[in-house]
């Protein structure tokens, strides 16, 4: 899984929507910035949702409130990536069981540059 969608991501160096996608591009994975808000982000075009993503992404990084979680989970199910990825305290249950019956990976509530780094 190489192609990571990120849901929320900040142009903001301090915010860890940015440095965690920042880790991830340096760690060769190809980020892609997902914020209406901006056109782009680390250099990557940015778009508005993962529905608009004209590609195929392998993961569904998330960095949004839990309230606003079941938006990109349902069009990473619909876009047919391979996992959701829940950052810290973003978490959603009918959302994550959705996702899981779809045949996605789901991981909720943690760092996904937390667990590469421990990777090693």
């Amino acid at each position: 899984m190489r192609v990571i969608a990120v849901v929320g991501m900040s142009p903001k160096p301090e915010r860890p929507s940015h440095y965690v996608s920042e880790y991830l591009k340096e760690q060769g994975y190809t980020i892609v910035p997902v914020n209406p808000g901006h056109k782009e982000i680390l250099g990557e075009r940015c778009w508005p949702s993962v529905a608009d993503v004209p590609f195929p992404v392998d993961v569904v990084c998330v960095f949004r409130r839990p309230e606003e979680a079941l938006t990109p989970i349902l069009e990473a199910i619909a876009k047919k990536a391979k996992a959701v990825w829940l950052q810290d305290g973003v978490y959603h249950d009918e959302g994550e069981l959705m996702a899981r019956e779809a045949g996605l990976l789901v991981v909720s509530n943690d760092c996904l540059m937390r667990q590469h780094s421990r990777r090693g």
